[in-house]
């Protein structure tokens, strides 16, 4: 009995662990890791993938998976720049162009939601193809080119500080405190996790399936539009080609590295706040030693492999 205890509280509070490790590991193998600035620095490049985990958490634990959010944050930047440069450089024209953004989020998610639930299309396959969709779309529009913003308020969001912290660590910070709210308070987060522990039990009662699975992606949608402002607000434009590339694999790895299954049913937004930390801190220690940047892939890989591998024992010795 004391040994299920043990292992169940090993289950819940292991991304800390491994978190608190690798903070100590870190310290120890580069005097600059604990600086000011660099934490600030893992922060900041941590919250653009870290927001889009956030939603991503909704999907995975409803049973489904979204692999188009690189794609879209392409087209939702490209797009909200777009608009902001035709109504003007102003602030209007920013809030404006982030509700735009918002907007194209959400239906991306009602389109998936729809092709998952309705027409019962494997989520793998949809998002594999909205994907290609999403990511030839801001090609064809841009030209194969940039997407360059003429406001110079924009880069003053992304590029901002409040109270000696980045804009986008707040917006992120917040954004898991609304989402871990959501999931574990809600009527809406109950459903989602009773959705993705048993489908059937779940329609016996009176859940609507379709519905809340379809939020799921409509949420996932929403934060990548928000990662995608804050992103594109920062550079000023936005690369058709290269902005959001791997975002779907760093958002995966976070909702995974956090202890999210990926047979859906359980996980916490705590978790992959820390599971995006987690592989910041793993980039950032590369980079400090000199690792090249080409074999930071390969370390994701394995530390994602080995972050299912301990789900699979935690679920088989229960």
């Amino acid at each position: 009995m004391e040994k299920r205890k043990f292992a169940f509280d090993l289950g819940r509070f292991g991304p800390f662990a491994a978190l608190f490790v690798l903070v100590v590991i870190s310290s120890f193998a580069s005097p600059y890791f604990l600086q000011t600035r660099n934490i600030l620095n893992i922060l900041r490049q941590v919250s653009y993938t870290g927001i889009i985990a956030l939603g991503m958490t909704f999907v995975i634990i409803s049973g489904g998976i979204d692999l188009s959010v690189g794609s879209l944050t392409a087209l939702v930047g490209g797009v909200m720049i777009l608009v902001l440069n035709a109504l003007g450089a102003g602030w209007w024209g920013i809030i404006v162009a982030l509700g735009a953004g918002l907007l194209i989020g959400a239906a991306s998610g009602v389109f998936t939601g729809v092709l998952v639930t309705r027409m019962r299309i494997a989520p793998f396959i949809v998002t594999l193809g909205t994907m290609a969709i999403y990511r030839s779309l801001a090609l064809y529009i841009s030209g194969a080119g940039e997407f360059r913003s003429q406001s110079s308020l924009f880069p003053e969001i992304g590029m901002g500080m409040w109270m000696g912290v980045p804009v986008p660590v707040w917006v992120f910070f917040t954004l898991a405190a609304v989402c871990a709210l959501l999931l574990n308070w809600t009527r809406f987060g109950r459903h989602i996790c009773a959705i993705g522990s048993n489908e059937r039990v779940a329609e016996y009662s009176a859940i609507r399936i379709n519905f809340v699975r379809s939020m799921a992606y409509v949420l996932c949608g929403i934060t990548v539009a928000i990662s995608s402002f804050l992103l594109a607000a920062r550079l000023n434009s936005v690369s058709s080609t290269n902005i959001g590339i791997n975002f779907e694999l760093d958002a995966i790895a976070a909702v995974i590295i956090g202890g999210t299954a990926m047979t859906g049913g359980s996980g916490s937004i705590s978790g992959t706040l820390v599971g995006a930390v987690i592989l910041g801190i793993v980039n950032n220690m590369l980079n400090m030693l000199g690792v090249s940047p080409y074999l930071q892939g390969t370390v994701k890989g394995v530390v994602i492999i080995i972050a299912v591998l301990i789900q699979h024992k935690r679920r088989d010795s229960r």
